[in-house]
């Protein structure tokens, strides 16, 4: 057995310690938020954040994830208490700037940038700049949302 904190929810699963976590998110927890993009480990639908870290779930073994703290994107509003926190106001700037066209993509995007905001906590101005988002931000949106996700990014740094 293996023991998995995901979203502040204890879970153990009984899986081989390589199997992908993307696959125990989606097909034994039924966390669908989580996506499963290019099968390639290059497109970040499947980002998760692992102890503040933006990782790939696809090619995050279970094994690795055990006594890591991890979120997903249904855990992502509980990230902070703070209703000031920009990771809190992430979901929120998506809508007012309509980032989203397909959406396939969005979850792995708002997972992104909010590790953007927490590698940026504490800092004087923690708002990222073009540069910080265009270097952070390297997911693969077939859409081409990418100035409504950098106009989002910026937005939730605002309270």
């Amino acid at each position: 057995m293996i023991t998995l904190n995901i979203n502040a929810q204890v879970y153990q699963v009984d899986v081989p310690s390589d199997t992908p976590l993307l696959w125990v998110l989606r097909d034994i927890l039924f966390l669908t938020g989580t996506k499963y993009g290019c099968g390639i480990s290059v497109c970040w639908a499947c980002c998760i954040i692992v102890n503040g870290e933006p990782e790939k779930s696809c090619d995050f073994t279970v094994g690795a994830a055990q006594g890591k703290t991890i979120t997903t994107i249904e855990g992502l509003s509980t990230m902070s208490p703070d209703p000031n926190n920009p990771i809190n106001r992430l979901q929120q700037a998506w809508i007012d700037h309509q980032a989203p066209q397909c959406g396939y993509c969005q979850s792995g995007m708002l997972m992104k940038a909010a590790a953007l905001y927490l590698e940026r906590a504490g800092e004087d101005n923690p708002i990222p700049s073009d540069g910080d988002i265009n270097g952070a931000m390297k997911n693969i949106c077939v859409c081409g949302t990418y100035q409504r996700v950098k106009a989002a990014i910026k937005a939730a740094g605002h309270p």
